[in-house]
């Protein structure tokens, strides 16, 4: 069974691996989630960077220095689910643009000056994570008279950051 330090490692590694979140603004009118790419720096557990446009509804609904988000997380296998909770702002600083621009960035803007591109830095509070075992694997248990609900009850976490 794993642990909270486990799962919170298993969450980190499946950001920088799959990158997909999607994000919205906490209370933001017609609060539609919008899919974005997380990008964490080397080993860091933190902040989520994310490059945006000016033209996009969340960016636009940005109005204030800082404001309340939640991300939504699904690992590609769909072994691990998690709700993000935290603090969104514009981030101006050209040096954090030039550390985390990549030719996958490159390829949405007209260079790093573009009047378009917005980076945006997601500080995590704290997170609920879920671990999903193999559907199939615990419809067998159930076979052998295991009871599946038992097994998940240690495979969530919610986990301050």
């Amino acid at each position: 069974m794993p642990n909270q330090k486990e799962i919170e490692d298993k969450l980190w590694s499946a950001i920088k691996s799959d990158r997909t979140i999607m994000l919205a603004l906490e209370g933001q009118k017609g609060g539609a989630s919008q899919p974005m790419t997380a990008i964490l720096e080397d080993d860091s557990r933190g902040p989520v960077w994310i490059f945006s446009a000016s033209d996009v509804d969340l960016v636009q609904a940005l109005d204030t220095d800082v404001a309340p988000a939640v991300a939504q997380f699904v690992s590609k296998g769909h072994d691990l689910f998690a709700s993000l909770h935290g603090q969104l702002c514009l981030h101006t600083e050209a040096s954090m643009i030039d550390r985390l621009w990549n030719p996958f960035i490159a390829a949405w803007y007209d260079g790093k000056k573009d009047p378009k591109l917005r980076l945006l830095r997601l500080d995590l509070d704290h997170a609920h994570v879920w671990l999903n075992e193999n559907s199939l694997l615990a419809g067998v248990k159930m076979l052998f008279g295991n009871d599946p609900k038992a097994d998940y009850k240690d495979k969530t976490a919610d986990i301050s950051l």
